[in-house]
């Protein structure tokens, strides 16, 4: 009985001093199994987000290698080729689609000095000394020390309440309470 040889096998045959050796040669090989897409995926995810610094394209790899695995976990059984092109076109549609968004939103850091906290317009703060109409001091808000103008046109007096009116960076526009 002949053993029937894979698809894309070519058999080769050399004569040496002891005799003829055989070799078979395999020009494709068996589909990656869909837990090694998941692994794959898992191990890209993990390395952007704990290790290396890829500017998020090893995000957009894994999340492509996962969604192959998962694919393939639902029974759908791809060839060798169509499973690195599925991961190529998920990888490259996502990286070019949402990258630049993603990586911008989880990565933002504030420019010259803004604050990321949302601060409260006409929340109120107690002025420590006499603050004269565009006179500056420091004020104490949220456990913390502010530079403070007083934008409205009547003084504040120490120890009075301002209302917030803007937040400029890290400087509080106060004025008098209506």
């Amino acid at each position: 009985m002949h053993k029937a040889e894979p698809r894309h096998t070519a058999r080769l045959q050399t004569a040496g001093a002891n005799g003829t050796m055989t070799a078979t040669l395999s020009h494709g090989m068996a589909p990656m199994p869909w837990w090694a897409w998941v692994v794959t995926g898992m191990v890209l995810f993990g390395a952007e987000l704990f290790g290396v610094s890829a500017q998020f394209y090893l995000v957009f790899l894994g999340v492509a290698a996962i969604a192959v695995g998962l694919i393939g976990s639902l029974g759908v059984h791809l060839p060798e080729w169509a499973q690195f092109t599925t991961f190529a076109v998920l990888a490259l549609v996502s990286m070019f689609s949402f990258r630049r968004r993603v990586y911008q939103r989880l990565r933002a850091t504030p420019e010259d000095g803004a604050v990321e906290e949302r601060l409260n317009r006409g929340d109120r703060v107690q002025v420590p000394e006499t603050l004269a109409t565009s006179g500056h001091c420091r004020v104490e808000y949220r456990g913390t020390s502010w530079s403070a103008r007083n934008v409205g046109t009547q003084q504040l007096d120490a120890g009075s309440e301002a209302e917030i009116v803007e937040i400029d960076g890290l400087t509080l526009h106060l004025r008098k309470p209506p």
